[in-house]
């Protein structure tokens, strides 16, 4: 399957490998399991050989997940409980939804992050954050953050590894997680100060009431 495709995409012109690349970011939260990484992968050899721009494809495809993670997002969060083992939506079950419901309470925006590092949740979570109504804005920026990183990483590869672009897999099972620790840690991070401010500024008036 995947040789047909890439054998079709090698006839396309730069702004058909574009919406390809869009069209295989944004399905692979919907339906998967969907051979997405490796199909960038091979779009990142395009570059290597100068059939098509990085920056271009890099923002095209990161556009694609961002867009795809919506739509799954706002069908979760509409549909809710009817999307519970639907039959076009089998790796949706009331196991996995609170066993997702138990990350967002426990890592907060951290899991939506770490999420696009690993293959087989993808679909899972961005469903799950619809409904169980995860903030739409914060969640967008955290799988945008998420998606940025990851699709880099995949076109940069491709775009090394030229015509061995099927080789991908292996590199990216090995420094994906490293990527995944270091993002998880600066969201971490920042979320960690954000509380740390908030609660001095509530703490703040208290102090100088007191004073006073």
């Amino acid at each position: 399957m995947i040789e047909s495709i890439v054998t079709y995409m090698q006839g396309l012109p730069v702004w058909g490998v574009l919406i390809f690349a869009f069209l295989v970011a944004w399905v692979e939260n919907l339906l998967p399991p969907a051979p997405s990484d490796v199909l960038l992968a091979f779009c990142g050899s395009l570059v290597g050989f100068g059939t098509v721009d990085f920056t271009t494809l890099h923002l095209v495809a990161t556009t694609g997940s961002v867009a795809g993670f919506a739509t799954a997002y706002w069908l979760g969060r509409t549909y809710k409980q009817s999307l519970i083992n639907a039959r076009w939506l089998p790796f949706i079950t009331q196991d996995l939804v609170d066993t997702s419901q138990k990350w967002f309470d426990k890592y907060h925006g951290a899991i939506i992050v770490a999420n696009r590092f690993m293959a087989g949740t993808r679909a899972v979570i961005s469903f799950a954050a619809g409904m169980t109504n995860m903030p739409f804005p914060r969640t967008t920026l955290y799988c945008a953050v998420s998606a940025a990183a990851w699709n880099a990483l995949l076109i940069w590869g491709g775009m090394l590894l030229g015509t061995n672009w099927r080789n991908i897999d292996g590199y990216v099972s090995t420094y994906g997680w490293v990527i995944t620790a270091l993002i998880v840690a600066i969201v971490a991070i920042v979320v960690i100060r954000r509380k740390r401010r908030r609660t001095s500024a509530l703490e703040t008036p208290v102090d100088k009431q007191g004073e006073s």
